[in-house]
């Protein structure tokens, strides 16, 4: 197997820069499109195993990649503790009953949920199989702040008012939450490393939106939780947090038994590495958008980051957030030969 990623993550010597892209099976791909175009709906192509695997091997086929993440989605948790979630065009995740009081949350399947997401640990398995050891393999959740933003306002939002509501209305009843998605999050990746795979990343996409006396008790306590018991059970599986919008709360999340860490763009990288040193691995921070502007300006962003890294054995290419659909897939190229060129080591 190709080891860049995990080496890595876990402090060992590299030759190369390693690089993933978050959500590089999606959109901008025409061949993702035309699988995609082959099911009903989203969440009905995430049951069939081998479309998943499919899908997540289309990007190794394109580039020169050096890790492989599981295709599913994070709302999978919800669902299958018993919410109906709907993916509706142009208005993206739907729950058609948001949680607004405790007896929604006690209703809330969390002894059997497991048993309802074999089709995911399916997907590890025929994927991890097929990869054929090529490249690691990622499994991946969405944090337990970030699955609760989206049970209980019920979609998307720019501001997330119920769930904030929530928060300084019935902090128990949001913390009971978060407690229950925690435990079921542990099941969750620890079959997934069963199932095969190699490291797991905890996506907290709305972690950003906190205020930061409110971070670590709402978001960070629990990814920690979830760390810590995973670490527990496989000790040798390297974890990433990735919290958006989190470069302000590096000090905190250095504290945690994580091993990598993702930032956007919103913060230098050079100076997120002054805050956690080489103790644990930096992932990012490209900006997506910058893969709108001309192939040179896309080398001359590369460069800048991954020889600001140079003399760091634990960083890990990637974008600060996923690929937007419109992006051209000949862009992405344009970056990853640019991580190869400037981040080969002597």
């Amino acid at each position: 197997m190709r080891t860049l990623f995990l080496d890595a993550l876990q402090g060992k010597p590299v030759t190369q820069t390693p690089l993933w892209i978050m959500r590089q099976a999606g959109r901008y791909l025409p061949e993702y499109r035309e699988t995609r175009a082959k099911f009903s709906d989203f969440m009905q192509m995430c049951r069939h195993a081998q479309a998943c695997c499919e899908v997540a091997l289309q990007p190794l086929d394109r580039y020169d990649l050096d890790a492989s993440i599981v295709f599913s989605d994070i709302l999978t948790i919800p669902e299958a503790m018993g919410m109906d979630l709907k993916f509706v065009s142009g208005k993206g995740p739907i729950f058609s009953a948001p949680l607004t009081t405790l007896a929604d949350v006690e209703r809330l399947d969390t002894q059997g949920a497991i048993d309802k997401l074999h089709y995911v640990f399916n997907a590890v398995s025929t994927t991890k199989k097929a990869i054929k050891d090529r490249v690691p393999l990622i499994g991946f959740t969405g944090s337990p702040w970030t699955l609760a933003a989206y049970m209980v306002e019920g979609q998307g939002s720019k501001q997330f008012t119920q769930l904030r509501k929530m928060l300084y209305s019935a902090p128990e009843l949001l913390h009971k939450l978060l407690s229950d998605l925690s435990i079921v999050i542990i099941d969750y990746l620890d079959e997934q490393i069963k199932a095969g795979a190699d490291a797991v990343m905890i996506f907290d996409t709305w972690g950003g939106m906190l205020a930061e006396s409110n971070y670590a008790a709402f978001s960070l306590n629990y990814m920690q939780t979830i760390t810590t018991e995973l670490k527990k059970r496989h000790p040798h599986v390297p974890v990433t947090l990735f919290t958006k919008g989190g470069g302000l709360w590096l000090d905190q999340l250095i504290k945690t038994d994580c091993d990598g860490i993702g930032i956007d763009w919103s913060i230098d990288i050079a100076r997120a590495r002054q805050a956690v040193g080489n103790k644990f691995a930096l992932q990012g921070n490209l900006d997506p958008a910058a893969l709108y502007g001309s192939d040179q300006s896309i080398i001359d962003s590369v460069k800048s980051i991954v020889t600001s890294q140079a003399p760091y054995s634990r960083f890990v290419f990637n974008l600060g957030h996923g690929v937007y659909p419109d992006i051209s897939p000949d862009k992405v190229k344009v970056m990853v030969d640019a991580v190869r060129e400037f981040g080969a080591k002597d």
